[in-house]
């Protein structure tokens, strides 16, 4: 059987609808911000995991991006950090892992007790319900492949987990928007929607497949979105994985919202397995591009937080392992608690 030519295209496929808009840059900022992190691995408070989630408030809006691994870790670190998220409507999913939305069922649940509108209106990019497989041998919860990804079907069984997801989250009143396209959310805040790889930034597993009418092709992750805060000092970029590849983004970034410096850089990048090579040609473009601030959650991986400092010039309080509660400040910076300081 020869190879899909489809897997090449389908990412572009997703973008195309975006790109042929000629979206022009929007002028409005955000004068003021506050990025707190609810789900990472290590933790001051509360308790970490292999996920990823984030409170994002912008001048006085508030919207939960990603939502963790684990049914309870994010509700139980939001308690722990005295964030109440029921009056939190919207929800930014960055693509279909199990470790970005494996507690959006349960903080749905528990939070639509006290708000019914609590986390109803969820973000997605194309592609993250796509049908996927995984090969038995990568599949399991303490497999390093599907199983950290929130995976643990097999062969010929569904390896989505977001399909369930979706299915539990509409049956309670809950409604899903695509964006195939940047859109604004908030006044100077920005889904991306599917982004252009300009660079081949390769940071997925071709072993996980994708189930097209044409056959299998490698999973790209091609729904991978990510946030993007316009403010004085430029451009915030808030990832969950960035499987589209963190200077593919942080280029995009600019196409979206204007020109100007991308400053900050928050959540996952998805370097944790980097060669050296990969590390420094991602440091120097991020210093082109103008970063000042890292502060590398998840799958980024700690060593490369710290070949990212040295390499693009950053120092001890501004590229960071985030932790639990670790923060990003529009006034303050970073501010990562005691154990990551």
């Amino acid at each position: 059987m020869k190879p899909s030519r489809i897997a090449p295209t389908l990412t572009a496929l997703l973008v195309a609808a975006g790109l042929a808009r000629g979206q022009a840059p929007a002028a409005r900022q955000v004068k003021s911000f506050h990025i707190t992190i609810l789900s990472t691995m290590l933790a001051d408070r509360g308790v970490g995991e292999w996920g990823f989630a984030a409170l994002v408030e912008a001048d006085g809006r508030r919207l939960l991006f990603d939502a963790g691994y684990r049914p309870e870790t994010v509700l139980e670190n939001a308690r722990e950090l005295g964030i109440d998220l029921s009056t939190v409507t919207d929800v930014v999913l960055s693509h279909h892992h199990g470790d970005h939305s494996g507690g959006l069922v349960r903080l749905r649940r528990e939070l639509a007790k006290q708000n019914p509108a609590a986390l109803s209106r969820i973000h997605v990019a194309p592609g993250i319900f796509l049908s996927r497989r995984c090969p038995a041998a990568l599949a399991g919860p303490a497999s390093g492949s599907c199983g950290m990804m929130g995976g643990e079907a097999g062969g010929d069984e569904e390896a989505n987990p977001t399909i369930a997801v979706k299915r539990e989250l509409e049956a309670s009143g809950a409604t899903f928007i695509e964006h195939a396209s940047a859109t604004e959310l908030l006044p100077g805040v920005w889904v991306t929607g599917p982004v252009p790889r300009r660079y081949p930034e390769r940071n997925w597993n071709p072993a996980i497949r994708i189930v097209t009418p044409g056959g299998m092709v490698p999973d790209s992750v091609p729904e991978d979105m990510s946030l993007v805060i316009r403010t004085a000092k430029g451009l915030v970029v808030v990832t969950g994985c960035g499987h589209a590849g963190v200077v593919n983004t942080a280029e995009y970034a600019r196409d979206i919202a204007g020109p100007g410096p991308v400053y900050a850089v928050v959540g996952g990048i998805h370097l944790f397995a980097a060669k050296d090579e990969a590390l420094a040609w991602t440091a120097e473009k991020l210093h082109t591009l103008g970063l000042v601030d890292l502060l590398g959650a998840h799958c980024t991986g700690i060593e490369t937080v710290f070949r990212i400092r040295q390499l693009a010039g950053l120092s001890r309080k501004t590229a960071v392992v985030a932790a639990v509660g670790a923060s990003f400040d529009s006034d303050r910076g970073i501010d990562p608690l005691a154990l990551a300081q």
